[in-house]
C-alpha cells in the first residue's frame, strides 16, 4: 500500500514556490512523478496551470481534466506525430521537443502533409548527461530554419541538468545550476541572433531548482520529484528524510534470527528495484524502515527484495542490531526513487497528521 502524507506534500510544494518567487519565473511542474489529478491540482492556486509530461498518455489525461498548457519533454518520435496532432486539434497548447536534424525533417514533412501547426522547443545539452544539442552549435539554427520553413514554430529552448543527481555537495549542485542556466541562455542568444524570437527559456531539475542563485534569462522551471522527495534527494542534501511524502506500508510476516533478517510482504513489486542511493555516501538499500508514524527505526533498511518479499536487516550487517519486530507489525518504507516506487501502485492512501483522508488514484500506460 502506497501512503502519501498530504502535509509533507503541501510543504514541499510551498518550498519550491517560495524559492522561485523572487525570480519571477513560471513553475511548470513535471507530473510524471505523481500521475495523479489530485496531486497535480495542488501545484496551482486555482487547480490548473502549465505542466510537463513524459508521455502522451499523461498529456491525454491531464488535457481531459482541463490542463491545456502542456510540454511533452521527451524527444518526439515519428510514430507519435499523429497523436500530438490530435491533441492540438482538440485545443491543447502542446509543445514538443527535439534535438536532431532527422526528427526535425520528419516533423516538417508531417506538418506540411497534415497542415498541422506544431510548436517546438529545441533541447540543449547542458552537461553531457543525456540528450540535447551543444549550446554553441550552429545545428540549433539549422534545425530552427528547417522547421520554420515548414510552418513549425520554434518557440524556445529547454535543458535538464541531469548530472546534478550525481552531486557530492550543495556547492556542486549550485555549480550545475549555473551551468544549466548558462547553456540555455547561450543557445537562446544564438537563435535570437539568427532571427528567431523565443518566448520560452526552460530549465529543470529538482536539485538545481532548489539551489539556484540566478535565473536571469530564464522564463520557466520544470521539476517534479520535489513534491514527494525521496532518499536520493535526501542523500544529495536537497531535503531531509522527514520531508519525504511517500512511503510503502508493509507487514512483518516472518524472521530469520540467525541471519538477522526480518521478512516483510513488500518486495520489488511494491518498492521497485531502484538502487539510486547505492552510489551515494550512504547506501539505503531498497529503502529506510520506519514505524507507523514515519520515524526511522535504528539503522534498519530493506537490504534485499524478491518479487513479493522484502528482507530487512541492519545497515551495519550486525544481526544483534536488529530489533525483534513481531509478526503482524506494520512498518513504512521510505523509497529511493519516488517516481519508480509510485509507478508500482494504482493510487495513494492519503494521510494528514496520521489520519486517513481518502484515496487518490493514479494512472499508468504510455
Amino acid at each position: 500500500m502506497l501512503l502519501l502524507d498530504r502535509d509533507r506534500l503541501d510543504g514541499n510544494i510551498l518550498r519550491m514556490r517560495e524559492k522561485l518567487a523572487p525570480f519571477n519565473v513560471t513553475l511548470r511542474p513535471h507530473v510524471k512523478t505523481n500521475k495523479c489529478l489530485e496531486v497535480t491540482e495542488r501545484f496551482f492556486a486555482d487547480g490548473r496551470g502549465p505542466i510537463t509530461v513524459s508521455t502522451l498518455r499523461e498529456a491525454d489525461f491531464f488535457f481531459a481534466a482541463g490542463f491545456t498548457d502542456i510540454l511533452y519533454a521527451v524527444g518526439i518520435s515519428p510514430n507519435k506525430f499523429a497523436h500530438a496532432a490530435r491533441l492540438l486539434e482538440q485545443g491543447a497548447d502542446l509543445k514538443l521537443v527535439l534535438d536532431n536534424i532527422e526528427s526535425a525533417r520528419l516533423l516538417a514533412e508531417f506538418a506540411c502533409s497534415s497542415g498541422q501547426a506544431f510548436e517546438v522547443l529545441l533541447e540543449v545539452d547542458c552537461d553531457g548527461h543525456r540528450s540535447g544539442i551543444a549550446p554553441q552549435s550552429t545545428l540549433l539554427v539549422e534545425i530552427a530554419h528547417l522547421l520554420s520553413h515548414s510552418g513549425v514554430r520554434v518557440s524556445g529552448v529547454m535543458t535538464h541538468a541531469g548530472n546534478s543527481y550525481d552531486s557530492r555537495s550543495i556547492a556542486e549542485i549550485e555549480a550545475y545550476a549555473r551551468q544549466e542556466r548558462a547553456a540555455v541562455v547561450e543557445a537562446a542568444q544564438l537563435l535570437n541572433e539568427a532571427g528567431f524570437d523565443l518566448s520560452i527559456i526552460s530549465i529543470g531539475s529538482t536539485p538545481t531548482a532548489l539551489f539556484t542563485q540566478d535565473l536571469s534569462g530564464i522564463t520557466e522551471v520544470r521539476a517534479g520529484v520535489f513534491a514527494f522527495f525521496d532518499l536520493v534527494m535526501a542523500g544529495l542534501g536537497v531535503c531531509d528524510v522527514q520531508d519525504i511524502a511517500v512511503s510503502v506500508l508493509t507487514t512483518v510476516i516472518g524472521h530469520q534470527p540467525e541471519k538477522g533478517w526480518i521478512i516483510v510482504d513488500a518486495g520489488w513489486m511494491a518498492l521497485s528495484r531502484d538502487r539510486g542511493t547505492a552510489k551515494q555516501r550512504v547506501d539505503q538499500g531498497y529503502g529506510i524502515v520506519c514505524d507507523l508514524s514515519g520515524q526511522p527505526i535504528g539503522d534498519l533498511i530493506v537490504t534485499a527484495v524478491n518479487q513479493e518479499h522484502g528482507i530487512i536487516s541492519s545497515r551495519s550487517g550486525n544481526p544483534e542490531a536488529v530489533l525483534v519486530l513481531p509478526v503482524g507489525t506494520q512498518l513504512r518504507i521510505l523509497p529511493n526513487h519516488a517516481c519508480a516506487t509510485a509507478a508500482q501502485h494504482s493510487g495513494y492512501h492519503v494521510l494528514t497528521e496520521g489520519r486517513h483522508l481518502g484515496y487518490w488514484p493514479r494512472f499508468a500506460g504510455w
